[in-house]
């Protein structure tokens, strides 16, 4: 192969897309999350105060969508410590989905 094939071949690998490109989605997405995440926790902080009632199913829908952007990211690159944030957002998840069920039928 030469310069010119292997130049045309990672073009088409990227689809278009170049590496500030990737970059700049990879970093968007992570402060996205996170921000989200702290968005969140202040909402719950701020109903628990005034409402004294916390959206369980909200915290359960945040930490889902984080257990599979790990998940996710775990099949594709194999790392270990990929593995063990989507077990603990995986774990967190179904603490959530227990705290929201109870509050639905009304135990909590």
């Amino acid at each position: 192969m030469n310069k010119e094939e292997i130049l045309q071949k990672a073009q088409n690998d990227n689809k278009g897309m170049d590496v500030a490109d990737l970059n700049i989605q990879y970093k968007a997405a992570y402060i996205s999350y996170f921000v989200g995440i702290i968005g969140i926790i202040i909402v719950d902080i701020i109903n628990a105060i005034v409402f004294k009632y916390v959206n369980h199913g909200a915290n359960m829908v945040m930490s889902l969508m984080l257990t599979i952007a790990f998940a996710i990211k775990y099949y594709h690159l194999k790392k270990k410590h990929e593995l063990i944030v989507t077990i603990c957002y995986s774990l967190l998840t179904l603490m959530f989905l227990t705290f929201w069920i109870l509050q639905l039928v009304k135990v909590w």
